[in-house]
């Protein structure tokens, strides 16, 4: 195998690609990419059985087909630290050689046939949108999912596609996020009413693929994988088991008590709260009135704080508890000037409505 790279072009492919690969594994050939050149396209790849990518590398001149596995690390150290706008990398049985003007590089790797084959993208899609799209909604459940827990389901977020409409939820069983994303065309009728959990991991990784505006990205679910192509890049991924939470059963419907907020002035005022919160103390509280909203916190042996906001209230006067780390996350991630707060009793989760499309639960603390 011969090729000559644009140095720039195979730097940000790697940079996607090596975000799979493994830190410790049983298994040192994971630890390596696989290059392909075939034709006059050059793909990079990389697993680690649960999550597998392989992206098209532009601007990348074949000079001899072939494949080859050459150490992730090293291959990609070597051309973060280039200053050469072309590499040319030749590779003969499992040694690999990289030249740039004044560098010669000889990097040993693997027998290409022992790498683990990684899933395409065959057939029709199942589900059809625009990538900005999809990767927003993402980010509006991301954060919701769960850390560590038992419960396995929560490590991932939930798909229900339905006609043009795809539900993506993510919980950790102490705050929900559920997002509505309008789909491009109508889902496959074979999904029609499917629940898929995909791994939190795997969504990550979709949220770091490049997107412009006009970028699609196709889904297929098969075999208990989901199957993503977006563009130059393809990601596969093992489907989460287990059986999500009944989430609509979670959601207040009930609630008279509503506010519209400015979110950022919101957000200003939860983060300065949570200055002086501690883990015994990890609460901010909310006293609401018909025309203020007061966020206070307090710490033993470290102090109080108080902090204001000016508001138009008609509901009863109320006061309740939140962790401020969840109502940071989600005030980071709406991108409208206001959004609507709905409370209940104070021991009743609160509720944050934004557009259309976008409801959040979260817990309260108790601060007594």
């Amino acid at each position: 195998m011969k090729i000559k790279f644009n140095r720039a072009a195979l730097s940000e492919a790697l940079s996607l690609v090596t975000t799979v690969v493994p830190v410790r594994t049983t298994k040192p050939i994971l630890q390596g990419l696989k290059i392909r050149a075939e034709k006059d396209s050059v793909y990079i790849s990389a697993t680690d059985f649960e999550i597998g990518i392989t992206c098209l590398v532009p601007q990348a001149e074949i000079e001899k087909e072939g494949q080859a596995v050459i150490p992730a690390e090293r291959l990609a150290a070597i051309v973060r630290e280039s200053v050469d706008e072309v590499l040319a990398m030749e590779v003969t049985e499992a040694t690999c050689h990289i030249k740039g003007n004044d560098s010669n590089f000889t990097v040993y790797g693997h027998q290409p046939e022992q790498y683990p084959d990684i899933p395409g993208f065959d057939g029709n899609a199942q589900i059809e949108a625009d990538l900005v799209k999809l990767q927003e909604a993402v980010k509006h459940c991301l954060f919701a999912t769960a850390k560590e827990n038992t419960r396995y389901a929560l490590s991932g977020i939930l798909w229900e596609p339905s006609g043009k409409k795809l539900t993506l939820v993510g919980t950790d069983g102490r705050r929900l996020a559920k997002y509505k994303l309008n789909l491009n065309s109508e889902t496959d009728k074979k999904i029609e009413a499917e629940k898929f959990i995909v791994p939190a991991k795997t969504m990550a990784l979709l949220d770091k693929v490049g997107a412009g505006e006009k970028d699609k990205v196709e889904v297929r679910f098969v075999d208990g994988k989901a199957v993503f192509a977006c563009g130059k890049v393809v990601i596969s991924s093992n489907l989460v088991e287990g059986t999500f939470p009944k989430y609509e059963d979670i959601i207040p419907a009930d609630y008279k008590n509503k506010i519209q907020l400015n979110t950022a002035a919101t957000l200003s005022a939860v983060k300065r709260a949570a200055l002086l919160t501690n883990e015994d103390s990890k609460g901010v509280k909310l006293a609401l009135s018909k025309k203020s909203l007061v966020f206070t916190s307090r710490a033993p042996e470290m102090g109080d704080a108080e902090i204001a906001m000016e508001v138009d209230y008609k509901g009863e006067p109320m006061e309740i508890g939140f962790n401020p780390q969840f109502l940071v996350d989600v005030l980071r991630v709406i991108h409208e000037d206001s959004f609507e707060l709905q409370l209940g009793q104070s021991d009743r989760p609160g509720l944050i409505k934004s557009g259309a499309n976008y409801v959040y639960i979260v817990m309260p603390v108790s601060l007594s």
